[in-house]
């Protein structure tokens, strides 16, 4: 073993950074404010979509950044790459980690996961006669959770994107996606037919960077504790 790497072996893992990992997308300009009322800078091109980078700096030298792909933030803080991080009750409820600890609702990215299918088919359909059906989704195991639940066979076809397509083009009966304003089912000709979940992000923690660094890691729940707070008072 070198010296440099004899070194490194003996720097405590606690001297590293935490890790705060954030979505791409539609969120991450939502966390802009929300990171400011915590008092944490991130490096001026973290919340830059352009930007090529994927890790950055903040104002605190015990605290980075990462932004990775939304259903990704729940695996990195899952496995312990980020301690902390921000992602959507819709990847939660998907992958139901038990490693993760979600104390914050941060208020912020909402939207809904719902049922929709072709607007026609939706004019003649009745939900509750449902018994077998196929849908497109990228969640699943929701959609499998939520048919059996109501004593509905379903037959799921994974897509990661593009479900407005299948109903159109055979591929499924339904889709189950995640919905914000509707327009994009509306340019495509499908109906909103029932929401399985409201959505919200969330703020989660690794439930062993929890329990190894709970200085670090509760200093940093209260301060987005604190940022909610004034945001309600404001």
């Amino acid at each position: 073993m070198s010296a440099l790497s004899s070194a490194a072996s003996l720097v405590p893992e606690t001297a590293a950074p935490l890790v705060l990992a954030l979505p791409k997308g539609r969120i991450l300009a939502e966390c802009g404010p929300l990171l400011q009322a915590a008092g944490i800078a991130p490096a001026a091109d973290c919340l830059d979509e352009d930007s090529r980078r994927l890790r950055f700096e903040t104002n605190d030298p015990q605290l980075d950044v990462v932004r990775v792909r939304p259903f990704d933030v729940a695996t990195f803080v899952a496995f312990g790459a980020a301690q902390i991080g921000i992602c959507g009750a819709d990847v939660l409820m998907e992958f139901d980690y038990p490693e993760i600890y979600a104390p914050l609702d941060l208020r912020i990215g909402g939207c809904r996961v719902s049922i929709a299918e072709p607007v026609e088919q939706a004019m003649q359909d009745d939900p509750a006669r449902w018994s077998q059906v196929r849908v497109a989704t990228k969640y699943p195991n929701i959609a499998r959770r939520h048919f059996a639940a109501r004593g509905v066979h379903a037959d799921i076809v994974h897509l990661n994107g593009a479900m407005e397509l299948a109903p159109g083009l055979g591929l499924s009966r339904l889709i189950v996606d995640l919905v914000q304003t509707g327009s994009t089912l509306k340019a495509n000709g499908l109906a909103e037919v029932e929401v399985i979940a409201d959505v919200s992000s969330r703020l989660i923690v690794n439930r062993t960077a929890l329990k190894t660094r709970p200085e670090e890691v509760s200093a940093l729940i209260s301060r987005f504790r604190h940022a909610l707070a004034a945001g309600q008072s404001a």
